[in-house]
């Protein structure tokens, strides 16, 4: 899906009478109105001059110590002099893309990969090479064999691109072998990693990962983290930690984008850290959105066909589904739209026109009556085109599990991405 498409999809989402499951939206109702108030009223009582002034391109020091608080809270230690507070973490992107690509560069991403990451990525005209992935993450021995092969092609990358923790638009893990393989590969090679964790304070079940950051130490992790998720992206705050020599050039880059970000925002997360318990809010965000996740889970299985297929994310926003080969999600949201839902097709993840069958379906900015009605929407949109597809081929349609099947069977169909081979098992215990 090319970008202008995306942004048409979002205008039409933003309509009342539609059901979006396309966003990656977070519940903002879940945050308390006395709460916003409340700390509006201080900032304005004591720092309204400070507020609505400029300040400094790297960030408030008050924001540092918030930022420094939570990654704290997933196991990193970094400096003050290590960050820089951004517009949003989608910034970030942006600058590491301004700093180190010319036209042409090679960047690696995973396969499939971030919708708002693509554009960003052709706006500075990367060559982009993906990375598939398997329900561990993206596919190390694969990438090792892609580096081999541009390094004999003279080509040397200028960044490695993952969401290793509930990765959008995939939903899945990277596992910690992965993880410690990916950064040798790194420190081997000097490779330069964007680690992007939106969604890390977000689990569900299961135990935590270390960030990749956690293991570099900084050395060659980039850093992206953003208060959209666990706090608002209406302040549009995120932050970068970085290597020094990196940092300084965004630095520069972000002084020549826009000067500095919202001086009245950044001081709002300074008094609302001070003044809350915010991990407090966040186990509260993960009882909301568990519930969600799980209310999709059972409307995946009521509605769609028992060809389809989906992940089983512990934590995050999103669940992936795959849908039979003969089905294009890109036609198939024209048709959903008319019914008021809509979904995120699988090809604005890829740049090479992959994900033809595949979705991105979001849980945490709907409800759960509006998750069960959107689905089975969508589940009814899938319907005519299997009996369409049955009717011009001779094939008998599948209908959907009945509603009164068993949990376990129910469950059984609750998939992930292929998993890996004997072979891929034996190179990454190996190394």
């Amino acid at each position: 899906m090319k970008t202008s498409a995306m942004r048409d999809l979002m205008a039409l989402t933003q309509q009342a009478e539609v059901i979006s499951l396309a966003g990656g939206l977070p519940d903002t109702s879940t945050f308390p109105p006395e709460t916003y108030a409340g700390v509006m009223a201080t900032v304005a009582h004591d720092a309204c001059a400070q507020a609505l002034q400029y300040g400094p391109t790297e960030g408030i020091a008050a924001v540092d110590a918030c930022i420094q608080d939570v990654m704290a809270a997933e196991g990193m230690n970094v400096a003050t002099d290590e960050l820089l507070v951004t517009t949003g973490g989608q910034q970030v992107i942006d600058l590491v893309c301004k700093t180190l690509i010319d036209p042409g560069d090679v960047i690696v991403a995973e396969a499939p990969t971030y919708p708002g990451a693509v554009p960003t990525f052709a706006s500075y005209q990367a060559d982009v090479v993906q990375i598939s992935m398997d329900s561990d993450g993206m596919r190390i021995d694969e990438l090792e064999e892609t580096l081999d092969r541009l390094e004999r092609d003279g080509r040397r990358l200028k960044f490695i691109y993952t969401i290793p923790t509930f990765q959008n638009p995939g939903g899945v893990t990277m596992s910690l072998p992965r993880r410690e393989r990916l950064v040798r590969i790194a420190h081997e090679r000097e490779l330069l990693v964007l680690e992007d964790n939106p969604y890390g304070m977000l689990r569900y079940e299961g135990e935590a990962l270390p960030p990749l950051y956690a293991l570099d130490g900084g050395e060659f992790v980039i850093y992206l983290g953003t208060f959209s998720k666990i706090l608002s992206p209406g302040i549009r705050l995120g932050w970068a930690a970085a290597p020094q020599p990196v940092l300084q050039k965004m630095n520069i880059g972000k002084a020549a984008a826009d000067l500095c970000s919202s001086s009245m925002t950044q001081l709002f997360v300074a008094n609302y850290f001070a003044a809350v318990d915010w991990k407090r809010y966040v186990m509260s965000l993960r009882d909301v959105y568990r519930q969600r996740r799980d209310v999709m889970f059972e409307a995946l299985t009521e509605h769609f066909p028992r060809e389809a297929q989906w992940t089983r994310p512990e934590g995050g926003m999103f669940i992936w589904a795959t849908l039979p080969d003969y089905i294009d999600t890109t036609d198939l949201l024209a048709r959903a739209l008319r019914e008021n839902v809509a979904f995120v097709p699988g090809r604005a993840a890829y740049l090479d026109g992959r994900g033809g069958s595949s979705m991105r379906l979001n849980f945490s900015g709907v409800t759960e009556s509006q998750i069960r009605e959107g689905i089975r929407r969508i589940g009814a949109v899938i319907a005519e085109q299997v009996a369409l597809y049955g009717t011009l081929t001779g094939a008998e349609a599948v209908a959907p599990q009945p509603q009164s099947a068993a949990t376990d069977e129910r469950l059984a169909r609750v998939v992930e991405l292929p998993r890996r081979q004997p072979q891929q098992d034996r190179v990454e215990r190996d190394g």
